[in-house]
């Protein structure tokens, strides 16, 4: 009897772990994926480091993103974009992680 509780505690407790923890990670993964497939020429980014600048270019074969930079040209691995400032048609896109945040 006392092994069928034990089981019963672990059973709840990766439950708990699953919706808490890893349920939620892999949602912003998923909508941060999203996000990356959606750039475009002409969305304003901003990178990891802090960087802010224009997509001239992306490249999916290379998994790469060109950014004017006020007349300089980076090119970035499409990861290391954080977030997408304005799209391209001047509408504000959404940012996954502060509005996951905002959720909770």
């Amino acid at each position: 009897m006392n092994g069928i509780v034990m089981l019963g505690f672990y059973g709840l407790l990766f439950g708990v772990m699953y919706f808490l923890m890893i349920r939620p990670q892999k949602k912003r993964a998923k909508e941060t994926q999203d996000m990356l497939s959606q750039m475009k020429p002409g969305d304003k980014v901003v990178t990891i480091g802090g960087l802010h600048g224009i997509i001239d270019e992306v490249n999916a074969t290379d998994n790469t993103v060109t950014l004017d930079c006020e007349g300089i040209f980076l090119t970035f691995e499409k990861r290391s974009i954080a977030r997408i400032k304005e799209s391209g048609l001047g509408a504000t896109v959404s940012d996954p992680i502060v509005d996951s945040q905002i959720e909770e």
